[in-house]
């Protein structure tokens, strides 16, 4: 948990597998978790869906964040996705605290990048 390097952390506990751990780990130091690691994140968030949706969410946010923050158009169809995978769910995760529920999230995505009509054309009623 403590391992310096939150990235290798996770590799390592989803291929131990540990995952009660992995998902532990990603909620707890989430705000380390860089979005630009996708090829780790996205395998890691699927494996996670079933056991904790909170931790694949958090994983899928920071691949979100990262896209819309760097502009990287070309990833925007694949952080559509991974919002509509946010929104499906979000109806299993109680509580979200301390982190923002799915509806706030949305709400500040739209507020802080309103103007990246590509990404939100991807989105649609999503």
């Amino acid at each position: 948990m403590g391992f310096p390097d939150v990235h290798m952390a996770l590799q390592f506990l989803i291929l131990w597998p540990s995952l009660d751990h992995a998902a532990k780990l990603v909620r707890a130091r989430a705000g380390a978790i860089d979005g630009d690691y996708y090829e780790l994140l996205s395998p890691a968030a699927d494996t996670l869906d079933a056991r904790d949706p909170l931790a694949a969410t958090l994983l899928r946010r920071a691949m979100i964040d990262f896209t819309l923050q760097a502009a990287r158009s070309k990833r925007y169809r694949h952080a559509a996705r991974h919002l509509q995978e946010c929104k499906n769910l979000a109806d299993r995760i109680a509580p979200f605290a301390p982190h923002i529920d799915h509806a706030t999230y949305v709400n500040q995505l739209r507020r802080d990048h309103s103007k990246k009509s590509a990404f939100w054309d991807k989105v649609g009623g999503k």
